[in-house]
């Protein structure tokens, strides 16, 4: 007998086609028809089943619910059934049980889907969720299908009130799962080939904000944020139409024919490069949308926790006394890290009357501080700094310190600088920034984008040499630290050379910050010079007197230049992120190996100073 889900894949594909010019339109409109048809399959399938068993089912105390990416509506062309019968045991026995179950499961795995199963009672769907964070994100949604609806209802009501009641709780976890996918996976707008469901700003984080609005502890955004969502699931649509599988990673394959499904492709432009453009198209379409749903995210969770923190009123010290003389709430406590800027339950704020539209500094206090004291900027005080009057052209002596404090500040520099750049800032502190933010790397060394591997290097740069083991003064630090923020500014289209292209634009960036002319000067040696040793270590003649002569030549014959030259070699090499594992890590890299040779030309160097 024929299955009502017989060929069910091929009826996705079918209506999730893009239109006759090969551009995927409408895609809303499309996940809705989906889950439609599949919903209508599955009822089909059900009562096919339920006539096919030994026994008569139950019209109570057992049904079929669906969750996950099919309850919320969501389900993409290849995307696998999350499905689960909930069951009274009171009411059906396990060898019947058995028998429906197989009547359901088997022709949906014959028709060739993924398939994910379950079959549960009350209880047990209650505990797994009480007990399993994922398990609970992906019951917060729970969908009737067949059978009794009434049981799959209450049951869903039960997983959602336990839920909110254990929310104040799990908030951590929850958040802390959020850190843990982020180690792990990155930051989605930085990578080269992300994976859209499980990168920060992704699918999964989308889960998150829904679970944070179920628990009634913060409402969730609108507007943009739905825009950003419904154009990050139109574009996993399309990976699932080019990779012909259910996939959520953008690998290099997929990604020029995703950009010309998306309509990303510039058909004015010559065909050797409308590809690589469409790809940095792309790139750019997924770091807005990523940046979008990960400071929705942030900004649901700090409601979230702040809502905690101000569930029990705070009373005054008199009241303490005269509790019915009718004390008033504390006002709130503020701690001032710099003029303007405070520091508010662990979060970065702007002091009480300060109005950021009459400051320029006033984000790079706020970055410096963030950087300093470990807290991160509250996502309302972001966008209330995105008013400050930046004029790229116009630096004081305080600012310059304190972007130089900013670079110095090691790992947290990472974290601020994702901050500050979903509000565009440091586009308008440097407008050449611009030119290679989100912009993917060619090299397949590189697991990030350009700015996000540029970033790195300088979290990477240390005030004590790993050359001599000295100390740098604080001019030549400073050097040290914007060349590794511009060694790859000159990463442009059609650009042979971005060292020599970077060292043009070096320059012009730092005598307009208003930077000493030493340091200008050196900052440009080490753009123009920073693939010279690793270049040097493995293609040139360590014995060879004119290997050492010559890059003693490119470094001014200074060896305090060429130490720096080293440290820079170092960190851009040990941040590149490789994705192709190890080997590759070993080819393009920094390993013991590649260290080696690289200290051997460098003290062949110094020979020559």
């Amino acid at each position: 007998m024929t299955s009502p889900v017989d060929h069910l894949n091929k009826r996705f594909l079918a209506i999730s086609q893009p239109d006759d010019d090969g551009v995927y339109r409408n895609g809303s409109a499309k996940r809705k028809a989906r889950t439609e048809l599949a919903m209508t399959c599955l009822r089909e399938l059900w009562s096919q089943a339920a006539a096919e068993v030994s026994f008569d089912v139950p019209d109570e105390g057992i049904g079929l619910a669906a969750v996950g990416s099919l309850a919320r509506g969501q389900i993409g062309p290849s995307s696998d059934l999350d499905l689960v019968i909930i069951v009274d045991q009171r009411v059906i026995g396990d060898q019947r049980l058995n028998e429906l179950a197989n009547k359901l499961w088997y022709p949906l795995w014959d028709s060739g889907l993924d398939l994910d199963h379950a079959v549960r009672t009350r209880a047990q769907c209650e505990s797994v969720t009480d007990h399993d964070l994922p398990a609970a994100m992906g019951w917060l949604d729970v969908r009737p299908i067949a059978g009794d609806t009434a049981l799959i209802e209450t049951t869903a009501a039960s997983i959602l009130e336990r839920w909110r009641k254990a929310a104040r709780k799990r908030l951590p976890e929850l958040l802390e799962s959020a850190q843990s996918r982020l180690n792990r996976f990155g930051r989605m707008p930085y990578l080269n080939q992300p994976d859209i469901k499980e990168a920060r700003g992704g699918l999964r984080d989308a889960v998150l904000v829904s679970a944070l609005a179920a628990s009634w502890l913060a409402d969730r955004p609108h507007g943009a944020y739905d825009d950003a969502l419904d154009a990050l699931l139109d574009v996993r649509d399309c990976i699932h139409l080019v990779a012909r599988k259910d996939t959520n990673l953008l690998l290099p394959p997929y990604q020029s024919k995703v950009a010309a499904m998306l309509g990303l492709a510039d058909p004015t432009l010559p065909e050797g490069t409308r590809e690589a453009a469409s790809i940095e198209t792309l790139q750019t379409r997924l770091a807005r949308i990523g940046r979008q749903i990960a400071f929705s995210l942030d900004s649901t969770a700090s409601r979230a926790e702040h809502s905690l923190t101000h569930e029990h009123p705070r009373f005054s010290f008199f009241q303490m006394f005269a509790p019915r003389a009718g004390g008033k709430r504390e006002a709130p406590k503020f701690e001032t890290l710099a003029p303007g800027i405070v520091a508010h339950e662990r979060e970065i704020v702007l002091a009480p009357g300060v109005d950021p539209a009459r400051d320029p500094v006033l984000p790079l206090r706020a970055a410096t501080a963030s950087a300093e004291f470990d807290m991160p900027i509250n996502p309302g005080t972001l966008v209330n700094l995105k008013r400050s009057p930046i004029r790229d052209s116009a630096w004081t002596d305080e600012a310059r310190g304190l972007f130089v404090r900013l670079l110095a500040s090691g790992p947290q520099l990472m974290r601020v600088w994702e901050e500050i750049d979903f509000v565009d800032i440091p586009g308008r502190w440097i407008p050449e920034w611009l030119g290679i933010r989100n912009r993917p790397s060619a090299s397949a060394a590189h697991r990030y984008t350009i700015d996000r591997h540029s970033v790195e290097v300088v979290s990477r740069l240390e005030r004590v040499s790993a050359a001599t083991g000295n100390r740098y003064d604080d001019a030549h630090y400073t050097a040290l630290l914007l060349a590794g923020l511009l060694h790859d500014i000159g990463k442009r289209p059609f650009v042979a050379d971005h060292a020599a292209e970077g060292a043009r634009h070096v320059p012009v960036i730092l005598r307009r910050m208003g930077f000493d002319r030493d340091v200008v000067r050196w900052a440009t040696m080490l753009v123009r010079e920073h693939l010279t040793l690793s270049q040097f270590a493995t293609g040139r003649n360590p014995d060879d007197p004119s290997t050492g002569d010559e890059l003693a030549r490119r470094c001014g014959r200074d060896r305090l230049l060429l130490d720096m030259l080293f440290d820079l070699t170092r960190a851009d090499g040990s941040s590149l992120g490789a994705t192709a594992g190890e080997q590759i890590t070993k080819q393009y890299g920094w390993s013991a190996w590649r260290e080696q040779l690289v200290r051997g030309v460098y003290t062949v160097a110094c020979h020559h100073m």
